[in-house]
């Protein structure tokens, strides 16, 4: 693989972390207990660390350009008289020096801490603990640090209460970001405005499939059917029943078609379908009739078709991620960073796209996050050159993003199908950054209570609705 040529697979992707969004499946809202801090993972730092290579970095579009430049000319370098400049995430940022990448990435920290006369810090603030001690110090106008990570979902509230400064406010002319983006990419439109960049990450968050039961079991490859454009709700389907087998006639399943929780597979399969459960603008998204065709799909996957193995009996349990983990399951839309080193071959192939989907997008993006510059950040457009700086170290790879996806994968078509047509492919779904908002008790009703789809969209349409209200 390490032969391959770079200008073949290079794409250019949006820093993201993706987290483990988990909670039990009776919350209704988006708070941070929702989250279970075990479950984060992070790629890139904001030095360009590979600390974990292998973990994902996804994102969606990062093509925007409505944020105008301040200023045309990049600010010479400022002596900032021994000032410390703080970098805040949920996870220690600092490069270890312990690799080839690494160590640059620690050279090029001290490098531009000696041209701006800077000391850079970086601060590993606890998940559970991130948020209300980012808004704390933002309300009060002395900012927990002067560069912070924030997952969009999460930075809904911050917006409306106007202490995020956006894109347009620090960055140049002359700004990679507002130029070729090779080091600093700008990420998606939030409300309106761009206010999130990021450094360059490459994920593949899509539908990973056990090679080794595929080939036990005589199933067609599912890349095949996705280069021959069959792959979709219907076959995937047709492909979880035939792998769903009784070899000892006791009963029982000794394998089966799928597995993970229910709520991760509406989202997913929402956004194959042209859905989400909350649209871009904050309207309701679940009583739109491709959102109802997905819930009455999964509700036949987990209820009806028998081809989901619910390992711990709560079919809407964040845990049920793990379950393809097992070995006999044959599918799962899952995470790179949750597939790494199991004992079996996987492959991957884009979620499978439904019946009133156009293609463009392949997996619900529940975790997009990207770095801020909070209001009342001292000489923000400095702060933000040094930013810049820190990302532009020269790569060890042949290609971006080899090391973490030679690492996944075995076989050069799973990096092809990332590369070309999973990674940059994800929506942004937002439910979870909104209180109250009715998403697991839908879940809950439809899948662990079995209520009709169109009943459970009419009761839960006013609560969304006050919940999507008090957020405006």
């Amino acid at each position: 693989m390490k032969n391959m040529k770079a200008l073949t697979i290079l794409l250019a992707a949006t820093m993201l972390t993706l987290t483990g969004c988990g909670g039990g499946s009776n919350n209704a809202g988006g708070n941070a207990a929702n989250d279970q801090p075990a479950n984060e993972a992070s790629t890139n730092t904001a030095t360009g660390n590979d600390a974990a290579a292998n973990n994902a970095s996804t994102g969606n579009d990062a093509t925007g350009n409505n944020a105008a430049a301040t200023n045309d000319a990049a600010p010479a370098p400022t002596d900032l008289g021994g000032r410390e400049i703080h970098i805040s995430a949920w996870w220690d940022g600092m490069p270890k020096g312990d690799t080839a990448d690494s160590k640059k990435a620690l050279d090029k920290l001290h490098e531009v801490e000696k041209k701006y006369n800077v000391k850079i810090k970086y601060d590993n603030i606890p998940f559970d603990k991130y948020m209300d001690k980012f808004t704390t110090a933002a309300l009060s106008g002395t900012p927990m640090a002067d560069i912070s990570i924030l997952e969009f979902k999460r930075a809904l509230a911050p917006i409306k209460q106007g202490l995020l400064l956006p894109l347009s406010e620090y960055t140049q002319g002359t700004s990679d970001i507002n130029n070729e983006q090779e080091h600093t990419v700008k990420l998606p439109q939030l409300l309106g405005d761009e206010y999130f960049f990021g450094g360059k990450g490459i994920s593949t968050v899509g539908m990973f499939y056990n090679r080794d039961l595929f080939k036990k079991l005589g199933l067609p490859d599912p890349q095949e059917l996705y280069a021959g454009g069959q792959w979709n709700w219907d076959k995937f389907l047709e492909i979880a029943k035939q792998a769903t087998t009784d070899t000892n006639n006791d009963g029982k399943p000794d394998t089966w078609g799928f597995a993970n929780s229910a709520p991760n597979a509406a989202r997913d399969f929402g956004v194959t379908n042209g859905a989400l459960f909350v649209n871009d603008d904050l309207t309701i998204g679940f009583s739109d009739p491709k959102m109802i065709e997905t819930l009455e799909f999964i509700n036949r996957l987990y209820n009806k078709e028998n081809v989901v193995k619910v390992k711990k009996g709560d079919k809407n349990s964040w845990d049920e991620i793990n379950t393809f983990k097992d070995g006999d399951v044959a599918m799962s839309n899952n995470f790179d960073w949750n597939v790494g080193g199991l004992p079996f071959e996987i492959g991957v192939v884009p979620n499978p796209q439904g019946p009133s989907g156009d293609g463009k997008y392949t997996y619900a993006n529940t975790a997009q996050n990207g770095w801020v510059i909070p209001k009342g950040v001292k000489d923000p457009q400095v702060v933000y050159q040094i930013y810049e700086e820190l990302q532009d170290i020269p790569s060890t790879e042949e290609y971006f993003g080899q090391n973490g996806l030679e690492a996944l994968f075995k076989n050069q078509q799973d990096i092809d199908m990332t590369l070309q047509h999973i990674n940059n492919t994800g929506r942004i779904s937002l439910e979870e950054g909104i209180a109250d908002y009715p998403f697991y008790a839908i879940m809950d009703d439809v899948i662990k209570k079995n209520q009709s789809v169109t009943a459970t969209v009419e009761k839960y349409k006013a609560p969304a609705q006050a919940a999507l209200d008090k957020m405006k």
